[in-house]
């Protein structure tokens, strides 16, 4: 398993990460357990939460897959492994979060409240990578980044990031830090996949020149590039489980990630899979965590089984040959997901 910096932090990860948002709901403990289980041995020492999850959030559920991710900790050697989680973004916006009743905040009592909850339920003192889950753009940037940085100095997080932020709140931030003194965010985590390809123009310069990391998530589109979604939704799915009454949000996300375009990319991915002997999983991981301006990809299962694929991906370097034929679908069918979710903010 190769290791990457985040950003200019101290801190190294695998180049693969474990998403854990299925963990209390798709997976129970006991399989969560596995899998992480499974994780380490194959060499992945980067887990990433959120004081939210697991999906669909949820006032009786949020927070219990922190508490899982808290219990399978206990025994284990904490400074082997880089825990990453996030405070729940503004309330006022596009989502109203089940945490805080609804009317959460990036400011000092509500990210002081979140990280004292993450670090009781992950039961441990300090959580390597904290991150803001998404952007409040009408709150003055500085005021977020001196909260955090004072729990940097405090001991209780090691480094920041942000989530779900576009290119022009990342530089804003980057801007804020330099002008007031305080820490810089050293990653951003955003939707990046082969039917998401957005990261590639603006994000991906602001990164490279400013020293920050993206860390990728959902790489297999929520599932779609791991071809189940090719014959229809199938019983049982997440996006399946959106498309068909979980509310307005969870319909349009559906869309965006299930819908003729994407669903096209999968099967003009899937021969060139085949040729190099590995499925479309695992192509997908791979593009992902072999762009420079990428620290780790964040994938997520709800099996043991489906670990398989996905850690095949932790060596393979794809060829010029193979990324040319990529780069064709995309000229192909630009942007399959149409919209990413950024427009909201």
């Amino acid at each position: 398993m190769n290791h990457k910096r985040l950003g200019k932090s101290p801190i190294t990860v695998t180049d693969l990460c474990l998403g854990t948002m299925t963990f209390g709901t798709q997976a129970d403990e006991k399989e969560s357990f596995a899998i992480m289980d499974r994780a380490v041995e194959a060499g992945i020492n980067f887990f990433d939460t959120a004081e939210i999850y697991p999906v669909p959030p949820s006032e009786k559920q949020y927070g219990v897959t922190e508490e899982i991710i808290g219990r399978w900790l206990k025994g284990k050697d904490r400074s082997s492994l880089i825990i990453a989680t996030k405070v729940t973004g503004p309330g006022h916006g596009w989502f109203v979060p089940p945490v805080r009743h609804g009317i959460t905040a990036l400011d000092r009592h509500h990210i002081t409240n979140a990280v004292e909850g993450s670090l009781k339920r992950l039961g441990t003192d300090y959580i390597d990578l904290y991150q803001t889950h998404w952007p409040d753009h009408g709150m003055a940037y500085e005021d977020t980044l001196a909260v955090l940085t004072d729990l940097m100095d405090q001991g209780k997080i090691r480094t920041i990031g942000c989530s779900n932020e576009t290119s022009w709140g990342l530089m804003k931030s980057l801007w804020a830090a330099d002008t007031h003194g305080t820490a810089r965010y050293q990653t951003v985590q955003n939707n990046f996949s082969l039917i998401n390809r957005r990261c590639e123009n603006e994000l991906a310069q602001v990164c490279r020149q400013e020293g920050v990391s993206l860390l990728p998530y959902s790489p297999l589109g929520g599932g779609v590039l791991t071809g189940k979604y090719k014959d229809g939704p199938p019983k049982g799915a997440r996006f399946t489980e959106y498309l068909t009454g979980s509310g307005e949000r969870q319909r349009v996300m559906g869309e965006r990630f299930v819908n003729p375009r994407t669903v096209e990319t999968v099967n003009l991915l899937t021969p060139i899979a085949a040729d190099l002997g590995i499925s479309v999983t695992t192509l997908a991981l791979a593009w992902s965590k072999q762009h420079d301006f990428v620290a780790s990809t964040i994938f997520g299962v709800s099996t043991t089984e489906q670990l398989t694929p996905c850690l095949a991906a932790a060596d393979l370097i794809l060829d010029e040959g193979t990324l040319t034929r990529i780069d064709a679908i995309e000229t192909q069918i630009p942007n399959a997901m149409t919209e990413d979710g950024l427009r909201r903010f």
